[in-house]
């Protein structure tokens, strides 16, 4: 007989394997057995968020809050979603979010970096990176981005600063983020 944990175990390991498709069945069995388990929702969220499916996905990720709102991941995986559909409101709203259950993860920083890059926010955006660096120091990603946000600013002397730090890191230092900027 499957268990929640197997099925859930099942379900994480076919959407690493970009498998997102046959893992939702796996999590949607699963909470019928626990509809009131946070991390099944999130992991269907998740799975469903990489079907490209974001409707369904948030309104996981919703069900997932509902019943526990310091769910920083949820948080963090919305705030993907609307990043992608250029809803930046709600985007930095999800980032905030997350942020108030848990002020030391650098990608909500780096992530909120990028978003005000993206609306042309330089001085605001340096500050995020900034953060997220200062919470993780070769976190590549947060560098990359500070960097390019310096040559924005026309603080060409950080840039190369950053540059230099860049030189002996691999793009897999840190954790998953939204991309570098282009």
């Amino acid at each position: 007989m499957q268990t929640t944990i197997s099925l859930n175990n099942s379900g994480i390991a076919l959407t690493e394997a970009n498998r997102p498709n046959e893992a939702i069945p796996l999590f949607r069995k699963a909470l019928l057995m626990e509809p009131g388990n946070p991390l099944l929702w999130l992991n269907l969220g998740i799975a469903q968020q990489r079907t490209g499916d974001y409707e369904k996905a948030i309104d996981s990720f919703q069900k997932a809050l509902g019943i526990d709102p310091c769910l920083v991941e949820a948080w963090y995986s919305m705030g993907l979603i609307y990043y992608e559909i250029k809803e930046f409101e709600l985007c930095e709203s999800c980032y905030h979010s997350a942020l108030s259950h848990d002020d030391n993860d650098p990608r909500l920083w780096n992530n909120l970096g990028v978003l005000h890059f993206t609306l042309e926010n330089f001085n605001e955006a340096r500050n995020f990176f900034e953060k997220a660096v200062s919470i993780m120091p070769h976190y590549y990603d947060a560098l990359y981005n500070l960097r390019d946000t310096c040559r924005e600013l026309g603080d060409y002397r950080a840039a190369a600063e950053f540059e230099r730090a860049l030189s002996g890191l691999s793009r897999h230092n840190g954790p998953i983020s939204h991309s570098g900027l282009s």
